[in-house]
């Protein structure tokens, strides 16, 4: 994978070194531009140069003749004498003039010379010059780190990116470079973690998040086993919620955490509420899970809409003994429901009566018969709350439904926030 970056002003280090005698190229839109070379002056005045966007750079009197020293050499390839030159210089370099314009010559003999390390000891002269500000310097940095990517120097290129962060924190693009060159390396629960901040910064400075950024975070949580992939999962659903996108973070936390019966079942319902059963699979999965749980109901449910959807064949061999068998399993009614109910039947069963309403799709009353079991001391409260939840944001009850899923702690609390994007898209 080659990098790229997208300002134009990162071009600084594509510049050959032949462009020119002059030297001291500040960043500008199309990389460093050519300068008037610094001439010797006498002990009464200071050498100076312009930079591209008009910045005058002073040279003190201690430091211009050994500046000037280096120059002629960088300028006549004499690099033989040039570690000599250079350390002269900056043993009398003083300003943030003086240290600019000997990192600016290091970098031309360092792209004269194709030496990447002395590239990399030029960028930091310059980032710590004073001269120039973070942003530029984190520019510089985030210049030096592609090449070196590019390079397959992935650990350097590394290094580099994290100086371009750290010297402007609020670079999006510099974090998703970083993670780049992490997972280049391997490191793939870091590299998530750089492309999480990424999108972070992007949402607090209230852009939608970047769709491919947001996918390749996912994934490479994801390639880590990460903790980090059901948490990005939920943000990619929340940002480009779509059939693929709800199964594929669905599928994730499945995957990840290998949930119960229950769990499973109830991350079913969610993907049926948002459109994401989209395989035979999908389809065979919840009504064998419904079956279960005897809530035939909710089964036939399932295989008619899979139906519906072309997507099960009922004759087929996968689904033939699903159908049959719900052929022969009797089917409650909204009576059988209420009878049940006037029976005091324990906890347990009444949860699966509200179950069995919403099974059929009548999700008010489900959600009357949840309020119930979370009025009995025995109740799992945990998951009372979250089939609370998700019968009152399928009857449109925004605010009832964030309460109620708000409330579930422990381990469904993964599967009600799930619920609660949804919520906060149809409810």
């Amino acid at each position: 994978m080659k990098l790229m970056i997208t300002t134009a002003a990162l071009a600084l280090l594509a510049v050959p070194a032949s462009a020119g005698a002059q030297v001291y190229g500040q960043y500008g839109t199309n990389g460093p531009q050519a300068q008037g070379p610094i001439q010797p002056s006498n002990s009464q005045q200071q050498a100076t140069a312009k930079t591209t966007d008009g910045k005058k750079i002073k040279l003190s009197g201690k430091a211009q003749k050994a500046i000037v020293d280096l120059q002629n050499a960088v300028n006549k390839a004499d690099y033989a004498s040039l570690p000599q030159k250079l350390a002269a210089a900056k043993a009398v370099a003083s300003t943030a003039d003086d240290k600019y314009a000997i990192g600016q010559l290091q970098l031309k003999a360092a792209l004269a010379q194709k030496d990447d390390a002395a590239m990399a000891s030029a960028i930091d002269t310059i980032a710590t010059s004073g001269f120039i500000d973070a942003a530029t310097g984190s520019k510089l940095y985030a210049s030096l780190g592609t090449t070196l990517y590019n390079a397959k120097q992935f650990a350097p290129a590394a290094d580099a990116f994290q100086k371009a962060a750290t010297l402007d924190p609020n670079n999006v693009e510099v974090y998703s470079l970083l993670g780049e060159a992490k997972f280049a390396q391997g490191q793939k629960a870091e590299a998530a973690s750089d492309f999480q901040r990424a999108l972070q910064l992007q949402t607090a400075s209230g852009q939608k998040p970047n769709a491919d950024l947001i996918k390749r975070a996912v994934s490479v949580a994801y390639e880590a086993r990460s903790p980090l992939a059901i948490q990005l999962g939920r943000e990619w659903i929340a940002a480009y919620p779509s059939p693929e996108s709800w199964r594929n973070a669905i599928a994730i936390y499945r995957n990840m955490n290998h949930p119960d019966v229950e769990g499973t079942l109830d991350l079913l319902r969610l993907m049926q509420a948002t459109g994401a059963l989209t395989t035979a699979g999908d389809y065979a999965l919840f009504a064998e899970a419904s079956s279960d749980q005897m809530n035939y109901n909710e089964a036939q449910a399932v295989i008619d809409a899979g139906i519906a959807a072309k997507l099960v064949d009922p004759a087929s061999a996968r689904f033939k003994d699903i159908v049959s068998g719900l052929k022969n399993k009797q089917k409650a009614t909204a009576a059988d429901l209420e009878a049940a109910v006037k029976m005091s039947p324990s906890t347990t069963n009444l949860l699966r009566i509200g179950d069995r309403y919403y099974g059929m799709g009548n999700y008010s009353k489900a959600a009357e018969i949840y309020k119930q079991v979370l009025a009995k001391p025995d109740a799992d409260k945990e998951l009372a709350n979250l089939h609370l939840g998700f019968a009152l944001a399928r009857a449109g009850d925004k605010a009832g439904a964030t309460a109620a899923l708000n409330a579930v702690t422990g381990q469904r609390a993964d599967i009600a926030k799930y619920w609660m994007v949804y919520v906060q898209q149809h409810a």
